[in-house]
């Protein structure tokens, strides 16, 4: 399938080599490095996407010529999966997958789901970072275009990557169970354990303002540099000296296999995650009954509530790209706590948050929390900014 192909193209290949026994190294291993590589860089979605997956047809056709006899015999459309291309990306839509046939027998049959794969705009442009291109919606644009022009029926997120508002005539009724939400700390050759192990001056990659300004915070000598493409490319970047160190969430690296990569994992106390992270989103069209059928027997309550509280502490605080904000809920004994912060980009200002309280009240905690943050932080903070171009918040990270 979709994902053991996935994972044997990341495992052990593309982790940085000081995770390789030493006896395994040699001509053989660094042929087949070479080798795994070439697909990666040759590859795009296609090289990942197995051998089965159908055509996404682009719009349903109505079979008006068709008779009532002939349309109630047809076998029933396929439930299309919109998807980035990515190998993370489509691990996450065949996990959909899978959960949708344990829920839904019927949709076994071979042809009843198509995984409909496409790209985006952030997707396609990664010499520059996430702000410099406008921040969040650059990995759903397409998709919601997808599934408003019916191309699609479904689409899977990252949740991390979906803006506060959703475009009218959509909803996103269905999180996945949620996996680990801590950071990764992946040093170059594992000698360095923790953040604040690394020496002063060491070169970080990583394209989050959010972990940018929390490594600052730890260490103004650090330089963060920008840092995207897919976990296969930012890996092999590590392994060939472009950096130090870079911090990936753990989930990915778990959902492909590949969290043996990791040095260690930070807790909330070193490394507080993003908004959503760590969560599986599905959206459909808000009157599509059968795709609403589907994904409510697929969502988790206890996920869906956390995000929810993320969620609205992000909007309160009208988040974006250009703005380090960290947000994460948990659910324990019953009662939902929420740890919050928003920093300046160089991690000379940062403001926390602590708020808890009954699960049914997950999304006024939230937006309590982003409230009261904004007003410790005071108007001056949000007005700088705003006012800051990404080339002066670049400027700061970088200087």
């Amino acid at each position: 399938g979709a994902l053991s192909f996935i994972k044997f193209c990341n495992w052990p290949f593309f982790c940085p080599s000081h995770i390789l026994s030493s006896s395994s190294k040699g001509k053989q291993q660094k042929i087949m490095r070479i080798i795994v590589a070439a697909f990666v860089v040759i590859g795009s979605a296609a090289a990942f996407t197995p051998a089965f997956v159908p055509k996404c047809s682009t719009q349903r056709n109505t079979a008006l010529s068709m008779s009532d006899d002939e349309a109630s015999s047809s076998s029933p459309e396929p439930l299309r999966i919109g998807t980035r291309g990515s190998p993370l990306a489509l691990a996450q839509a065949y996990e959909t997958r899978k959960r949708l046939i344990a829920s839904f027998p019927e949709l076994e049959t071979e042809g009843a789901i198509e995984i409909c794969v496409m790209k985006t705009q952030g997707d396609m442009i990664l010499d520059k970072s996430l702000m410099e291109l406008g921040g969040k919606g650059l990995f759903t644009k397409e998709l919601d275009t997808a599934l408003l022009n019916n191309e699609v029926d479904i689409c899977v997120h990252s949740m991390k990557d979906v803006p506060t508002w959703l475009p009218e005539g959509t909803i996103l009724p269905c999180n996945l169970p949620r996996e680990d939400t801590n950071d990764a700390f992946i040093h170059k050759d594992g000698s360095v354990k923790t953040i604040a192990d690394l020496p002063d001056n060491s070169v970080i990659g990583t394209a989050s303002l959010r972990r940018q300004a929390q490594l600052m915070a730890q260490n103004p000598t650090f330089k963060c540099v920008n840092f995207r493409g897919n976990v296969q490319t930012r890996l092999r970047k590590l392994d060939d000296g472009v950096v130090d160190a870079t911090l990936l969430a753990i989930a990915g690296l778990k959902r492909m296999g590949m969290d043996g990569c990791a040095t260690a994992v930070l807790d909330w106390d070193e490394m507080l995650p993003a908004v959503s992270q760590g969560a599986i989103g599905i959206q459909c069209r808000s009157d599509d009954e059968r795709s609403l059928k589907y994904l409510a027997a697929l969502n988790h309550p206890e996920t869906n509530s956390c995000v929810i509280c993320e969620r609205a502490f992000l909007e309160a605080l009208d988040g974006n790209c250009k703005t380090p904000i960290a947000g994460q809920a948990r659910i324990i004994d019953g009662k939902i706590v929420f740890r919050g912060l928003i920093a300046m980009p160089d991690g000379s200002l940062k403001y926390d948050i602590e708020k808890e309280g009954s699960v049914e009240d997950a999304a006024e905690i939230g937006r309590t929390a982003g409230e009261e943050v904004k007003a410790q932080a005071g108007d001056k903070f949000f007005e700088m900014m705003v006012e800051m171009s990404p080339q002066q918040v670049l400027g700061q990270i970088t200087k």
